[in-house]
């Protein structure tokens, strides 16, 4: 098993240890253990359907009894009244597992379809819109594979798969050229290759970052006027290097980011402050 699946494996476990321990003492109480049934997942609002496979993976984890038949792929546009799964299996595991699929579901769809609509604002431009760490804790990978779903674009997934240099680190190090001298020998030494980002406060930070050589660099909180003429500085005297917008980003404010040809605009809106997308698991009457 991979360490993503593993991740994945570890966060159903602990969704099950927080909120079944030893048993959901009402079902266990009212249902029969050789009652067989079938529910079924309705979804209640449009939006982009997300975490199906997920989903089969939380009833497999439960009880291998349990049969999904899916209906709706991850990735599809959905509309009230759609059924995404049908299960199949003892009915008290489908009821003591029915929280943690919907907590799963309901989330990444969230997240998929707030993406969506942040990509489509960009709609004939070459810009992508970028994830953050800005996760839930422990759901980064669902997050992320949502975001994914919805058409976005993943940025790194923690602080192990990428460079990032901020103000923080720029300031604690005595300025850009230290900062990135500092990691191209930290790489060298520990044999590593991963992308250098710099973050940039103003335009003497962003000649810096040019004579420095990076692979990416951050216009924080820069303003669309600010980020255009940054572009044009960027693209003149270093055109390899991809640039990132970033900060006070809005669905309102995208747009005029990613006409100022930025490569990249990072959100932390898609997975920091989503609202997930309403569905039920209902009984199918037999």
């Amino acid at each position: 098993m991979d360490i993503n699946a593993k991740l994945i494996d570890d966060l159903i476990d602990l969704a099950f240890a927080e909120d079944i321990r030893d048993g959901d003492h009402t079902t266990l109480s009212i249902i029969p253990a050789s009652e067989y049934g079938k529910q079924q997942l309705i979804v209640k609002e449009e939006g982009i359907l997300a975490g199906v496979e997920v989903a089969k993976r939380v009833f497999e984890k439960f009880d291998p009894e349990l049969e999904v038949e899916t209906l709706i792929e991850d990735g599809t546009h959905v509309k009230p009244g759609d059924v995404a799964f049908i299960v199949t299996g003892p009915v008290r595991s489908l009821l003591q597992t029915e929280r943690t699929m919907l907590n799963i579901m309901q989330r990444m769809s969230g997240i998929a379809t707030t993406t969506a609509r942040y990509q489509k604002e960009l709609e004939g431009l070459k810009t992508k819109v970028l994830d953050t760490r800005k996760t839930t804790p422990g759901m980064r990978l669902l997050e992320k594979q949502a975001v994914k779903l919805g058409g976005g674009t993943n940025h790194r997934i923690g602080l192990f798969d990428m460079i990032l240099i901020k103000d923080n680190h720029v300031d604690f190090a005595g300025g850009i050229p230290q900062a990135v001298a500092s990691v191209r020998e930290y790489l060298k030494r520990n044999h590593k290759d991963l992308k250098i980002e710099l973050e940039v406060r103003n335009e003497a930070e962003i000649e810096q970052a040019i004579e420095a050589g990076v692979d990416r660099i951050m216009l924080d909180n820069f303003t669309p006027e600010r980020t255009r003429k940054a572009v044009e500085i960027i693209r003149s005297k270093a055109p390899g290097i991809e640039i990132e917008s970033s900060g006070g980003i809005t669905i309102d404010n995208l747009r005029a980011y990613g006409e100022c040809g930025v490569d990249f605009i990072s959100v932390g809106a898609l997975t920091h402050s989503v609202k997930g997308l309403d569905m039920s698991f209902k009984a199918v009457k037999q």
